[in-house]
């Protein structure tokens, strides 16, 4: 078809051995079911992964399909995905902000990478990172519960003191989740979490277990870090911020709307960590 502004199709056809008549026939026939289905699901994934901020590779999209009602297998989705040019977006690099220099007592790595515990509020896990914005820097902290992998107490400052950053966030995951006998709290090294104030708030919840990194390790703490990843991959790289009013708008639209309740998560099974949550709840009902 595309041949035909340049090539008479009687010269084509002789070239190609194939006749005039089969060729037409061939123009003019519908379309196939089967180009049909892939045309409905390449449809469907360019939506799915414009809803997922670009950010959704072929396996959730895949998921997202079954969830809505689609026999589909992974390598179909790869192949229209391929054919169609849609691809996760590529994330960057981005600076670490934790400050170990300091005189603060360590605590040991109690967490050992184990990101999966099995049980809500077994193990949290936190970490501070910056965005730019054209009023300074905005600086954020998160603490994640690894039981549903939801943000469960976040703070936006313009400072890094361990009372607008670290302390601000777990007071509001305290009044959003209670800790288990022994629950870990797992950080980098970094001073807002070694400091006495926040030790000193964290000793009078006798339940928790302190836990860091080992020094310039970002792999002891690879859950908070990727969150971080997919943050700023999905909303914040490339997006300017006259405000930092701004930047908190579009953080909490992506940590409450998409990230909670929405984004599929592979490590559980491709559910969010609200559907996780509601499995838990209605096996125990059950």
């Amino acid at each position: 078809m595309a041949n035909v502004k340049f090539f008479p199709v009687e010269k084509m056809c002789k070239v190609l051995k194939v006749s005039r008549q089969g060729y037409y026939r061939w123009l003019n026939r519908p379309p196939s079911k089967r180009e049909l289905e892939n045309a409905e699901l390449t449809r469907q994934i360019k939506k799915i992964h414009t809803a997922s901020r670009q950010s959704y590779g072929a396996p959730r999209i895949t998921q997202t399909l079954r969830m809505n009602g689609y026999r589909v297998s992974l390598p179909r989705v790869e192949r229209l995905m391929r054919k169609a040019g849609v691809k996760s977006k590529y994330r960057r690099k981005y600076v670490l902000t934790t400050d170990s220099q300091h005189n603060f007592r360590r605590s040991p790595n109690l967490l050992q990478r184990q990101f999966q515990p099995g049980q809500i509020s077994r193990a949290w896990v936190s970490d501070i990172t910056f965005i730019r914005t054209d009023q300074g820097w905005l600086f954020l902290t998160v603490i994640i519960d690894l039981g549903d992998r939801r943000v469960i107490g976040w703070s936006m400052s313009k400072v890094m003191t361990a009372q607008d950053t670290v302390v601000a966030a777990f007071r509001m995951a305290m009044n959003n989740r209670k800790p288990q006998d022994g629950t870990i709290f797992h950080s980098d090294q970094g001073v807002q979490y070694a400091c006495e104030e926040f030790r000193t708030l964290l000793a009078q919840i006798s339940v928790f277990r302190q836990s860091m990194s080992r020094k310039g390790d970002c792999w002891d703490n690879a859950v908070a870090e990727a969150f971080f990843k997919g943050l700023k991959t999905e909303v914040i790289n490339g997006v300017h911020f006259p405000t930092r009013n701004h930047a908190e708008r579009v953080i909490f639209e992506y940590i409450e709307i998409w990230y909670n309740r929405a984004r599929l998560h592979q490590s559980l099974g491709y559910r969010s960590p609200q559907q996780y949550l509601e499995s838990i709840i209605n096996a125990k009902v059950a």
